[in-house]
């Protein structure tokens, strides 16, 4: 699976050069910076981002609010506006576009961070979507027994095997392993998808555990890794078959 891809239409050089090694570092896939209205058009038809990053202020005719007009007309992705004019007839304007985010600079590279999260989960859970963003491409590349999770300026290899559950609360899913826990941003469903289902099941809607790692069940619990965990009542039968108790 490949990482999110990120077009950033920026026309001040330093600016927007600062902001794809940010992005970069973040696990984000970066497309070649743009400055002018034309070019943004042609780098939206050609490459086809995930996610635009559009400063308002782009010193032509033509702005970023105006990019964004066409993204609403012609496409379904999310973008972000980022400007240094807060005042209210810019945010008015830019409101109208319904921008998934608004990022004023000068901003930190977490302020960067959480508005492209933000960004991507709603418009993940917003309903379904002509070209959809996995949430896990975001932070996560997927092999076939075995997923990297980022966690700080790292990927860290975490086998399937390895693996006792999952929760979830929000807009965060805790993966436990018997050695540590990782915090991860996404959708809960979306992560199972990844995973083996023969080996990974859906408990609870805020639960997913590693069948092999179950270590006792009764008729409303299951202890995974010394945890209880709650079962739904419509998934247990399921869950009983899976594992030919009778």
């Amino acid at each position: 699976m490949n990482l999110v891809k990120i077009g950033i239409v920026e026309d001040e050089v330093i600016i927007a050069d600062d902001i794809q090694i940010l992005l970069t570092g973040l696990g984000y896939k970066c497309l070649r910076p743009c400055g002018k209205y034309d070019k943004a058009i042609a780098m939206l038809k050609n490459e086809q981002p995930d996610l635009v990053i559009l400063d308002i202020n782009l010193g032509g005719e033509k702005d970023g609010i105006d990019i964004a007009k066409y993204i609403r007309l012609n496409m379904d992705i999310p973008f972000i506006f980022l400007t240094a004019n807060g005042d209210q007839a810019t945010v008015e304007r830019a409101k109208l576009t319904r921008p998934n985010a608004y990022l004023i600079k000068p901003f930190s590279k977490s302020d960067l961070y959480s508005a492209l999260e933000i960004a991507l989960y709603n418009y993940n859970d917003s309903g379904p979507h002509q070209n959809k963003v996995a949430n896990i491409d975001r932070g996560q590349k997927i092999l076939k027994n075995s997923l990297f999770v980022k966690d700080g300026d790292y990927f860290h290899k975490v086998l399937f095997d390895d693996i006792l559950y999952l929760s979830s609360e929000h807009v965060y899913i805790e993966l436990h392993t018997a050695q540590r826990k990782f915090l991860i941003r996404g959708n809960l469903q979306e992560y199972l998808d990844t995973l083996d289902s023969d080996h990974f099941f859906r408990v609870h809607r805020s639960y997913v555990v590693n069948i092999s790692r179950i270590e006792k069940i009764n008729s409303t619990t299951i202890i995974v890794g010394g945890q209880e965990i709650p079962i739904a009542r419509n998934n247990r039968e399921s869950l009983l078959s899976m594992l030919n108790i009778r």
